[in-house]
């Protein structure tokens, strides 16, 4: 009896071994995914609790006037942050984008005073294109660091934006395209026409990421540049192509920012870029290149519009929203940092 009764307890402690180590073993690729990936999962954290802290200190958050201000404010760093993406996932960096958008903007509302509509567009996304085609091929094929590269280009865009206005905002501009702003009649399903170009550029960006060999040929750029070299990717053509893709989606936002305002501006997109990198980082992408995805840039640029739009609320002075911002960049960069480390 004594014999089954130990033999019994010992078949017991065997299965509750056998059940904590099951469960340890099943847990810990949990643990570790949340410990690895903190970022992933803090930066939904602060966007609840933005929205409720803005909530409860305006009543007028939810309305539908605000949140559909708040939708057409957010999707120009959208746009540009998507760009912004793809240029970090190589490891590189665009700080010419606020610049470009200044550009593009300029152009597309001066040029429709004498030219088709249509075709002021197209020049305004062209000169987003050949700024960003100059970025890649600096970069990729002259070999040249990323950030004193854009940096210049950022000026360049800069000042030809104010040598084509004299440095003056071009207003005046007929409806059809303001209505690509979300002006009066620029809905569709009752949701503004920018958020839906946002929506597509969204999806195009993701199917390009996830599903397409280009997509993988980003990722890999951004993991080893030289492991995908030897793994026979063009890595000068993909530097390229990213810049050129940023260009063209700083130039796009330019058309819907100067569509949504009534005017183009020389002096728009100022900070731009410093935005659409939070949004990045925020989402959970390396700076170092070869982490991050469309959803969480998507996550991190509302993140910054409801920022925003909160601190405006709440009555903070516009010299404390800076300081805020800045301290949420600097926060989001540490914490890729860290993240790195711990891989």
């Amino acid at each position: 009896m004594r014999s089954t009764m130990q033999t019994s307890s010992r078949m017991n402690a065997l299965k509750r071994r056998l059940q904590t180590g099951l469960s340890s073993q099943g847990d810990r690729p949990l643990v570790e995914r949340i410990r690895r990936n903190w970022a992933d999962y803090i930066v939904v954290l602060l966007f609840v609790v933005l929205v409720i802290f803005t909530a409860t200190t305006s009543d007028v958050f939810f309305t539908q006037r605000n949140l559909s201000n708040l939708l057409r404010q957010i999707v120009p760093n959208g746009l540009i942050s998507l760009g912004m993406l793809i240029v970090i996932l190589t490891g590189g960096i665009d700080l010419s984008v606020g610049s470009v958008v200044a550009l593009a903007g300029i152009l597309s509302s001066g040029l429709q005073h004498d030219w088709p509509l249509a075709l002021s567009i197209l020049v305004a996304l062209l000169a987003g294109v050949v700024a960003g085609a100059a970025n890649g091929i600096l970069i990729a094929r002259f070999k040249l660091a990323p950030f004193i590269v854009t940096l210049a280009t950022m000026t360049i865009a800069r000042g030809t934006a104010f040598v084509y206005s004299d440095g003056k905002p071009v207003g005046n501009l007929p409806e059809a395209f303001n209505r690509l702003g979300g002006g009066t009649g620029g809905e569709v399903l009752g949701i503004p026409v920018p958020v839906w170009i946002a929506i597509i550029v969204s999806l195009c960006t993701l199917v390009k990421l996830r599903a397409t060999q280009f997509g993988r040929a980003i990722y890999a750029v951004g993991g080893n540049e030289q492991a995908a070299r030897l793994s026979g990717v063009d890595v000068a053509r993909v530097k390229v192509t990213v810049y050129v893709l940023s260009g063209f989606l700083a130039g796009l936002c330019g058309i819907v920012q100067a569509a949504r305002l009534g005017a183009g501006d020389p002096k728009y997109g100022e900070m731009y870029e410093l935005n659409a990198i939070a949004a990045v980082v925020l989402g959970g992408a390396s700076l170092a290149g070869g982490r991050g995805g469309v959803g969480g840039t998507v996550v991190g640029a509302i993140l910054i519009g409801v920022l925003d739009n909160g601190l405006v609320m709440a009555g903070v002075s516009a010299f404390y929203q800076k300081v805020v911002k800045g301290v949420v960049i600097l926060l989001a960069v540490l914490g890729d940092v860290w993240q790195r480390r711990q891989r």
